[in-house]
Formats: structure tokens, sequence, C-alpha cells
């Protein structure tokens, strides 16, 4: 099952996820895009959002006000909706109305295939050298295997010598929903603080988070700068 967090308060851009894209709020554009590939829930904090989501056919979770990541807001609604613990939990951002569909299915895939051999899952794209100190654009290393060493919003690798490619990490999540629950209850991690990034938890708590690379036009809409960007982009 995917479900999409879909919080009303933003810091960076308030009430983002209800800019029109297509007519429709961006949520609701999340998540039409995505329903193709398997089913759907939104897992919102705010009764307006609850009444847009009924408004559009889509199915719909109350969660607290209180939580502190999509993560674990999407986890209330995982065990709100009853999933059995092995169900393969696929958590899309609200703010990827662009994310190519064809890559939500081979990354459910790769979780599904791949569910024996690590914790929780998550994707890159190859980025040029030109975008690897935005720092709203996470990046990652990985191991041979393709299981992440670190995540950070500085560049990594360092370029003491050449490194023309980065990987651009893509807030694209997959957890059985034992892992996902097992994920808000670990202990808290001093590089998730530092870094703002929730992944790092797993990472510093000892747990395999596998990567797939994929090949994404998508933008991910963090700052009106982005919403811009994506508008002009994608002709809308």
């Amino acid at each position: 099952m995917i479900i999409i967090p879909a919080r009303l308060a933003s810091t960076r851009f308030a009430n983002k996820i209800l800019c029109d894209i297509n007519g429709v709020p961006m949520f609701v554009a999340t998540a039409k895009r995505v329903s193709e590939c398997d089913d759907v829930a939104v897992a919102v904090d705010d009764d307006k959002i609850l009444a847009i989501a009924k408004e559009h056919g889509l199915t719909a979770v109350m969660t607290s006000k209180d939580h502190q990541s999509g993560t674990d807001r999407i986890n209330e609604a995982a065990q709100i909706l009853r999933l059995a613990k092995e169900e393969i939990v696929i958590n899309v951002q609200a703010d990827e109305p662009f994310i190519e569909p064809e890559n939500i299915l081979k990354f459910r895939n790769f979780c599904q295939t791949r569910k024996n051999e690590a914790f929780m899952f998550s994707c890159y794209k190859m980025i040029t050298d030109e975008f690897a100190d935005d720092k709203n654009l996470v990046k990652v290393v990985t191991d041979f295997d393709g299981f992440a060493l670190y995540f950070s919003r500085s560049r990594i690798p360092f370029n003491r010598s050449e490194c023309r490619k980065y990987k651009a990490h893509l807030g694209i999540y997959g957890y059985s929903a034992a892992s996902l629950r097992e994920f808000c209850s670990l202990r808290s991690s001093s590089l998730e603080t530092t870094e703002k990034l929730e992944q790092l938890r797993a990472l510093e708590n000892g747990k395999r988070i596998a990567m797939l690379e994929i090949s994404s036009q998508s933008i991910g809409i963090d700052s009106e700068d982005d919403y811009k960007r994506a508008l002009a982009k994608f002709k809308i």
C-alpha cells in the first residue's frame, strides 16, 4: 500500500500541499498519479485536508497533529488501517506530484524482491556536480551492494579529487509494516537531529537501507521556487 503523509503546516513553504497542480491540490495530484500503482491512502492531520481528500474520492486517515515526521504519521495510519505486518508500505511524499508511476512500480517490485535483505528501502538518481551543493537536495553514498552508507545535505563524497556525478536521494521509502513500526520506536539519532534527515536514525541504529537507482525528471516541491520551477518545466 502507498501511504502519503499530508501535513498542512510546512516551515519552508506554507500550506504547500494545497498548491494548484492541474486544477487540484498538490497532495491530490500526487495521490491520483500513483493510484495506478497500488492502493493509496492519505494520512492527514487537518479536517480541511480530510474533507478535500474525500471530495476527490481518496481514502484518507486522520492522524495526530503532534507527529515529528511523516514516517510517524504513516505508521499511525498503517495501524489504523490494520495492515498486516508483512505488508509493504511505500511512503510517497505529498510534494511529489510529478513522480513517474513507472518508477513507483519499479520501486515496489524492488522492495518485494529484496524484502529479506534490508530493514527499509529508498532510491536515488544521478546528478551532475553543479547541483551537489544544494542543501535542499539530499545526497547519498552507497556501498558496492547498493546499501546506503550515509545521507547528507552537504556534498558527499567531498571532491578532493575529481567527482563529476553524485547520487541525489529521492524521498520515497519502502518498509514492511513491521519494520515501519520498529523504525518509529528506534532510539533518537544525533545525526538525524543535526542533518534533519530521519533516515539517519535507521543507519545510526545499525539498520540497512537498500537503495534503488532510478531515472526521474520529477521535481520535489520543497519551496516556492521549486513550485515555480516545476510549473515552468512541466508547462502547467
